[in-house]
């Protein structure tokens, strides 16, 4: 009697780390989003911003991966891309969402606290710089990617990461080309930040 207690208590036991040990998907997305931290990208899990379709292709629903890559020496206007069959196109909804806001609320410019001046955050602007310019990006990230920001020396790309590391979604996925792959997201990261950048120059 005593054995088949002992028994229980270890397949207890052993069912209990079973259930807390992350699932296989869990430690591929930890792996994905260490090496990027480890170049740079910055990864988040965040809320889908509601200009954006999300889970189930759903304006703002659900939460998505954002990389954001700093460069020093940049400056950008605040933009906002989405991503339209391997192209980016301008957000031109950002207009829309103006005239909306101004119709129904009266935003000031600056808001005083009893202890310090806080400035409203810019809205972002239609920009062409970017549109109908191919992502170019690896086949294993570019299916999942939704969108692109640019706002003062930051470039932040909004994708579906876990989708890069579930065998259901990318059956292509090998740990090895996570770095290769980061790498050529990361480079197009600072290519879009250059080419943003130059286009604001000229038009000044």
């Amino acid at each position: 009697m005593g054995i088949w207690i002992a028994i229980l208590i270890v397949m207890f036991v052993l069912g209990s780390m079973m259930a807390l040990k992350p699932s296989g998907i869990d430690q591929r997305l930890d792996k994905l989003r260490i090496e990027a931290r480890r170049m740079q990208l910055n990864p988040k899990l965040v809320a889908c911003p509601e200009w954006m379709q999300g889970r189930d292709n759903e304006m703002g629903r659900g939460m998505i991966g954002q990389y954001g890559l700093v460069l020093d020496n940049i400056k950008m206007p605040h933009t906002r891309y989405k991503a339209i069959n391997g192209q980016w196109r301008a957000d031109t909804s950002i207009e829309s969402n103006k005239a909306d806001t101004s119709t129904k609320l009266d935003i000031p410019t600056k808001v005083r606290t009893n202890t310090q001046t806080m400035t409203a955050k810019p809205m972002p602007r239609i920009d062409f710089s970017l549109d109908k310019m191919p992502l170019e990006l690896p086949p294993t990230i570019q299916p999942f990617v939704k969108a692109l920001i640019t706002q003062a020396n930051s470039v932040i790309i909004y994708w579906e990461d876990v989708d890069y590391v579930r065998p259901s979604t990318n059956p292509a996925y090998k740990s090895y080309n996570i770095e290769p792959d980061l790498l050529v997201l990361k480079t197009q990261l600072e290519k879009w930040a250059l080419q943003v950048q130059n286009a604001q120059k000229s038009a000044s």
